[in-house]
């Protein structure tokens, strides 16, 4: 395969002619040289035999489709090597801009002024459930591909997008994918702010309960990320119930079928199988344990529950005097 049609068929892609374009050329130059050999072996002084001309044609068709095939590989390398440079140069943008450096935000091709929703995700399926998110929801889509890494995305759009549409877009979201996302905001500011909001929730997301939206578990995910503050949670609420002769496995219980059933003690007791006053002396034996009234620690003890299903060990890390 001569050289130049390679180098025409890189330049081709890297100027953005569609493949399509390009062998287009190439079939019309075959239809041109065999309607040449044609009239050629007509054209000759003794009749040119058919079955030599026959062959003559075969050769040039069993050429045209070497050609088609090398010209598209080659084609196909340089434009998979123009995607993976765009795409790196679009990662390497957002990750400026998220760090507050200046940044040609063109690359993004994608308008930081307008209200963004903030979304990570990974799995199989993620990248076609972002896309199809953001036509359902009518937004603009921002993805940022970083290899193996979770996808980046924002939809973005000139009014905020509300939580009850959003909610029922997502009613779709495949169980294979994680989806965390970030609150609606708007400007560069807002922008960056729902990507750490998602970033924060995905520590929390996990196969089959996503999508995680960060307003529902931001208490959780800050435990989840700071192991004074979970470590704390743990002593303050659920080492006093430990200490009871069950191991607190009857104060745990009661408190998750309470919250579950947002606080209503006919409703807990339903589904523990108890009467409404034992489960009304259960938490009062609570209160008297952690030695603080359910109501003014609700926020705090249910994430010490929810650290407590997660298997989070009450560690502090040691750090040096000074630090």
């Amino acid at each position: 395969m001569p050289a130049e049609l390679l180098s025409q068929a890189r330049a081709a892609a890297r100027a953005g002619v569609s493949l399509d374009t390009v062998l287009r050329r190439y079939v019309a130059g075959h239809a041109l040289l065999a309607d040449f050999l044609i009239a050629e072996a007509e054209n000759c002084s003794e009749p040119l035999p058919y079955e030599l001309l026959k062959g003559l044609l075969a050769v040039q068709a069993a050429l045209l489709d070497r050609l088609i095939a090398e010209v598209s590989e080659e084609y196909g390398r340089e434009a998979c090597r123009r995607e993976r440079s765009k795409e790196r140069r679009r990662a390497e943008c957002a990750a400026r801009l998220l760090a507050g450096e200046l940044a040609d935000a063109s690359e993004l091709a994608y308008e930081l002024q307008a209200h963004h929703t903030a979304a990570i995700a990974t799995g199989a399926q993620a990248e076609q459930a972002i896309r199809s998110l953001a036509r359902r929801l009518d937004r603009r889509l921002l993805l940022i591909r970083r290899g193996e890494e979770p996808l980046w995305a924002w939809l973005g759009g000139t009014q905020a997008l509300a939580t009850e549409r959003l909610v029922t877009a997502l009613e779709e979201w495949p169980d294979q994918a994680l989806l965390a996302l970030g609150e609606c905001a708007p400007g560069l500011d807002g922008w960056r702010l729902s990507h750490r909001q998602a970033t924060a929730a995905l520590s929390v997301a996990r196969k089959g309960r996503s999508p995680v939206h960060y307003r529902e578990v931001a208490l959780l995910a800050a435990a989840l990320s700071d192991d004074v503050l979970g470590a704390s949670l743990r002593q303050l609420y659920l080492a006093p119930l430990e200490s009871e002769r069950d191991g607190g496995v009857s104060a745990k219980a009661t408190l998750r079928a309470y919250f579950a059933a947002e606080r209503n003690a006919s409703s807990a007791a339903a589904v523990l199988g108890v009467s409404r006053n034992t489960v009304t002396a259960r938490l009062r034996a609570i209160e008297e344990r952690i030695g603080c009234r359910l109501d003014a620690c609700l926020a705090e003890l249910e994430v010490a529950l929810r650290l407590d299903e997660r298997g989070v060990a009450a560690t502090v890390r040691t750090m040096p005097l000074g630090r």
